[in-house]
């Protein structure tokens, strides 16, 4: 057997490798997306008083600390008994949620993704950038920049910081939006829209006028996840779970968030620090699953507000209604994501309750709690157990990226299948295999709950694990030379 080795991975968050594996005769047998880094946060939190938690999750990672707040602040709300949250407080948690799916989805979008889509997956990887993309389309560039800079002032002033902030606390937020912060806010929100509507433009135009090339790429049938509203709308503060089928067959619905565990379960891999989750009633083989932007536009019934749910239905349109099983779909379903945080934020500016002073609530106490939303990247589940002592005995977290391990494996794996040729480790086969994990925006450093960024190297091994070929970029020949004199034989 032989193995191609991808290490690491480039324009994602987070340190990984990708192994092919080859059979004798050179044909791809498995695709691995291994995760190489362990940091290991849900011990980490386990003694400390439950009102540090929404603070303290977030240092797992520094692009969707927002994300991590939130989740850990929605299961603390249920230990104080203060889930049903102020009109002030949930708004204003919403608004902050809404800021950071706006600049994390323009992030990935404009600096992350645009160059595979603007130069092509052939292009010199020296100029295939943002640094490229900044040379040769300057308005996008600064376009990009300034979505993430208001998303981020969103964040500011409703979280206190644009990273690590502590806006929420558990049963509440401990502040509201000032009349002065909600005007200056203002002052940016019709650019932002107008900006977001041409994004949504050139995704949908990328993916249309592509779409034979992209069908196949990196595709394949799969369950999807997300929380839905009780209506079945799109939500991605607060709902209930619902799982469907490749063909949109409902798994299950409306699931109560506390119960996750009797419908998801976590497989462990000897080959990875990632879990592989999957439904329960379906077994790991069969209940893998998809999250994120592609998942949630194929679960939800419709989107609530009007111009995310005119692009919503072009979306659907495009497979007759059915779910959408195309990997690189995931980029136009995350800028009409973009264009629903864009319009939620517009909403939720002109709400009189931002102003508010009624900012948190308690009720009857809990020792064991789960709080779930919908991240940037996918659903994130924190679930905790709190003793009498208040200190944290237990944590558990399922974020985004881990639920979508096996699929970004699968996506690997069908690149490889149709790219890599005899011995050769291309640089048009790595550019396509980093395309298809950057689809899913992963987030690697969540996932593992380590924080880092990658280069790339690649392997070719044979059967006996003899190193045939190699290739890297972005990391140092005597890194290369390092990581060789470690790495064990094939197996």
């Amino acid at each position: 057997m032989k193995r191609v080795v991808i290490e690491p991975v480039t324009r994602v968050e987070g340190h990984g490798k990708v192994t092919i594996l080859l059979d004798a005769q050179g044909c791809v047998q498995q695709a691995r997306l291994h995760i190489v880094e362990f940091r290991g946060f849900e011990r980490f939190v386990q003694g400390r008083p439950f009102w540090e938690v929404p603070v303290l999750v977030q240092r797992l990672c520094g692009i969707c600390p927002v994300s991590h707040h939130l989740a850990a602040a929605k299961a603390m709300d249920r230990i104080v008994g203060g889930e049903k949250l102020t009109p002030t407080a949930e708004k204003i948690r919403r608004l902050m949620h809404y800021g950071q799916f706006f600049q994390s989805h323009a992030l990935h979008f404009f600096h992350l993704c645009s160059p595979d889509l603007l130069f092509g997956f052939d292009a010199d990887p020296a100029t295939r950038n943002v640094v490229g993309v900044a040379g040769r389309y300057p308005d996008l560039a600064v376009q990009g920049v300034m979505m993430r800079k208001y998303g981020q002032e969103i964040i500011l002033r409703t979280a206190g910081k644009k990273i690590h902030g502590t806006g929420a606390i558990p049963g509440g937020v401990n502040k509201n939006l000032s009349l002065t912060e909600r005007d200056e806010l203002l002052k940016d929100l019709e650019k932002n829209l107008v900006w977001s509507r041409k994004a949504v433009h050139i995704a949908k135009e990328y993916t249309v006028a592509h779409l034979e090339e992209l069908t196949p790429f990196g595709s394949f049938d799969s369950n999807h996840l997300s929380i839905v509203r009780a209506d079945g709308a799109l939500e991605l503060y607060d709902g209930n779970l619902r799982a469907i089928t490749p063909g949109g067959d409902k798994i299950f619905d409306q699931v109560d968030c506390q119960n996750y565990f009797g419908y998801l379960r976590e497989e462990v891999r000897s080959w990875s620090y990632m879990k592989f989750p999957f439904i329960k009633a379906l077994g790991p083989a069969d209940g893998w699953y998809r999250v994120g932007p592609l998942a949630r536009l194929n679960t939800c019934d419709f989107i609530d507000t009007p111009e995310a749910e005119a692009a919503r239905r072009e979306f659907t349109a495009v497979t007759k209604g059915r779910p959408n099983n195309i990997t690189m779909a995931y980029h136009w379903a995350r800028m009409i994501e973009l264009l629903h945080a864009i319009e939620k934020i517009a909403e939720l500016l002109h709400d009189p309750d931002l102003q508010g002073t009624d900012l948190t609530v308690s009720g009857e106490r809990r020792g064991e709690t789960v709080g779930i939303i919908e991240a940037p990247r996918g659903t994130l589940i924190h679930h905790y157990r709190v003793d009498a002592q208040d200190q944290v005995t237990m944590a558990n977290l399922i974020v985004s990226t881990t639920h979508n391990n096996e699929p970004m494996n699968r996506a690997v794996q069908r690149v490889a299948e149709q790219f890599l040729s005899g011995n050769e480790i291309t640089e048009g086969l790595l550019n396509r295999v980093e395309v298809a994990i950057r689809a899913y925006d992963p987030c690697l450093s969540c996932a593992t709950h380590a924080l880092g960024r990658m280069p790339l190297v690649v392997e070719l091994r044979d059967a006996a694990g003899h190193l045939i070929d190699q290739r890297g970029r972005g990391v140092s020949a005597a890194a290369l030379a390092a990581a060789d004199a470690l790495r064990p034989a094939a197996p």
